[in-house]
């Protein structure tokens, strides 16, 4: 079987989960035996644009001219049996689907955020869940915000770009939710439920863990969304050293909110922005890790490392966290709602428990996370695609 994976990346000068994710399953397809072409774009390249296709920048999200020629020439070369879509903007466009649909290649997309509706793709705007451009033919709310790159220009092109791809996105053969509430987001956008199944991110198993460590880490894009203002408002309503240490890694806008709580607590640490050899080093020495958005986030990656690692999650119950982290027996971790308060509460349990939990959590990443389950089941989807035929 011979899948072409189309990604426009991220910049790799801002971590991206997504990014990881591609790569990784890229690997694991391979590993099991399948012919993988990358058809893949970097926004890192958007810099070094001549002038003159610098300036056709802006439609790009809507029809991007190059790629749709190099996509056709690449699918009649190679033939492949699906295109498998992650991240089209903005150097792909959605338009790579009618390509593909053009040269009979049937298409699977892995919905990685709530793009098809949102123009920033996160249901957030100015510290607060969003949905105001749900059910619009055109999110003008999106551009009266400037919800895409801050800019009122680039918004009302993606909001444009969104209700042209409307038909475009509704004649996908197959997504791949990665959660329940994606599956909910997706029929709720008019899907029909038969396209959609549920499949989660999963990352390579690195082995037997560590031993267990000491405190929690926080780990992530130290920006509103992803709740380092909520976890440090929790976290002061215990007295200082009561919880043992409070590791931060990440950087972003709210970086000064780091330094501030280090400087006046023991119990926080502030590492800075950290590589990957630099969480896993973080990882090892802390028994929690905590994941605590205040968005609807998908998949976080950082809870995906934990339990494959071992360690216990501690996340707000928002998004896919949930569905992620389990409840009851057998649970990676604890849950707690997007509140001060509620989270605060959580905080000692999470610290007593976290020598069981932390064994759940790996036996639940080997459960359901694994690549070995994930990989068979992505192998089963392209196959169904391929036996029934396009469902369009």
């Amino acid at each position: 079987m011979k899948v072409v994976v189309a990604h426009n990346r991220y910049r790799e000068a801002i971590p991206s989960g997504e990014n990881v994710i591609v790569d990784t399953e890229i690997g694991q397809l391979r590993e099991a035996g399948i012919d993988v072409v990358p058809f893949q774009r970097s926004s890192d390249s958007i810099g070094k644009m001549p002038g003159a296709q610098k300036a056709l920048l802006p439609i790009y999200p809507i029809y991007g001219v190059s790629a749709q020629k190099d996509l056709a020439s690449l699918l009649k070369s190679e033939k492949p049996d699906v295109l498998h879509l992650h991240n089209p903007y903005p150097l792909l466009s959605p338009w790579v689907i009618r390509t593909a649909h053009a040269h009979n290649v049937p298409v699977v997309q892995t919905v990685h955020n709530y793009r098809q509706v949102c123009s920033s793709g996160l249901y957030f705007r100015d510290g607060h869940n969003c949905q105001d451009c749900r059910g619009k033919l055109l999110g003008w709310p999106a551009i009266k915000h400037r919800c895409y790159r801050g800019s009122a220009a680039q918004s009302a092109i993606m909001a444009t770009t969104l209700a042209v791809h409307r038909p475009t996105w509704h004649s996908v053969d197959r997504y791949i939710a990665l959660t329940d509430k994606i599956a909910a987001h997706l029929v709720d956008y008019g899907v029909a439920p038969e396209r959609i199944v549920i499949k989660p991110n999963g990352l390579p198993d690195p082995g037997t863990p560590a031993p267990l460590g000491d405190g929690f880490l926080y780990g992530a894009r130290l920006s509103p969304e992803k709740g380092l203002g909520l976890l440090l408002d929790a976290w002061r309503r215990h007295p200082d050293g009561s919880l043992g240490v409070l590791r931060i890694a990440g950087d972003g806008e709210l970086r000064p909110l780091a330094e501030q709580a280090a400087a006046e607590r023991s119990d926080v640490l502030y590492l800075g922005p950290l590589d990957r050899a630099g969480m896993i080093a973080a990882r090892t020495v802390s028994a929690v890790v905590i994941a605590a958005p205040t968005w609807e986030d998908v998949l976080p990656t950082v809870i995906l490392e934990a339990m494959s690692s071992g360690r216990a999650v501690l996340g707000t119950a928002v998004g896919g966290i949930p569905y992620m982290v389990g409840e009851g027996a057998g649970s990676a971790g604890w849950l707690a709602e997007p509140d001060p308060a509620a989270l605060a509460a959580v905080l000692p349990a999470a610290r007593a428990g976290a020598p069981a939990a932390a064994v759940a959590a790996r036996e639940r990443y080997l459960r359901h996370f694994h690549p070995d389950v994930l990989t068979k089941r992505l192998i089963e989807i392209y196959a169904d695609m391929n036996s029934q035929g396009s469902l369009r």
